[in-house]
């Protein structure tokens, strides 16, 4: 009889531990997506991270697109924020890296245009290099804080440009 009290004891205990638990796990459970999307429309994607490919050599431009649904019943006020650097950035990046630019970058309705060249790039982020291997490619990250007309704030995914010779 004692031998069965040792066991039942713990458990009955771990029974009313594990239907005390809360099933909902609220903000930690569940993906970080904004009420309206924001889309990159003139990137590519092999797996995650939405990219554009540009020529070092040929000087093309950075230029990054971005559009929220013509039904979302709002308009792009304007980029406020953009955090640049090697495809390691994160939001930290973002919140506390000195300005890219001076002044906020105006909306076109529902959609707004970023565009920078590298000389900018390695001008405003000196301390990332950008090393091409020979025949390769290498790669620049950039997250952006865009302001709706509605008041809400939308942060992008990590957009990369991917630079070749």
């Amino acid at each position: 009889m004692m031998k069965s009290i040792n066991y039942i004891f713990p458990l009955l205990l771990l029974t009313i531990v594990f239907s005390a638990c809360e099933s909902d796990f609220g903000q930690f459970n569940r993906d970080n997506r904004p009420d309206i999307p924001l889309l990159f429309t003139n990137t590519t994607s092999f797996g995650h991270d939405p990219f554009i490919e540009i020529s070092q050599s040929a000087g093309d431009p950075i230029e990054f697109i971005m559009e929220i649904p013509e039904d979302s019943g709002t308009t792009i006020a304007q980029i406020s924020k953009v955090g640049a650097g090697s495809t390691a950035i994160n939001i930290g990046n973002l919140n506390n890296d000195a300005g890219y630019f001076e002044d906020p970058i105006p909306g076109e309705g529902t959609r707004v245009v970023f565009t920078t060249t590298l000389d900018e790039f390695t001008e405003k982020r000196p301390n990332t290099t950008i090393n091409i291997p020979s025949g390769g490619h290498a790669e620049i990250a950039f997250l952006f804080l865009v302001e709706l007309a509605n008041g809400d704030e939308i942060v992008s995914m990590r957009a990369r440009a991917r630079v070749f010779e």
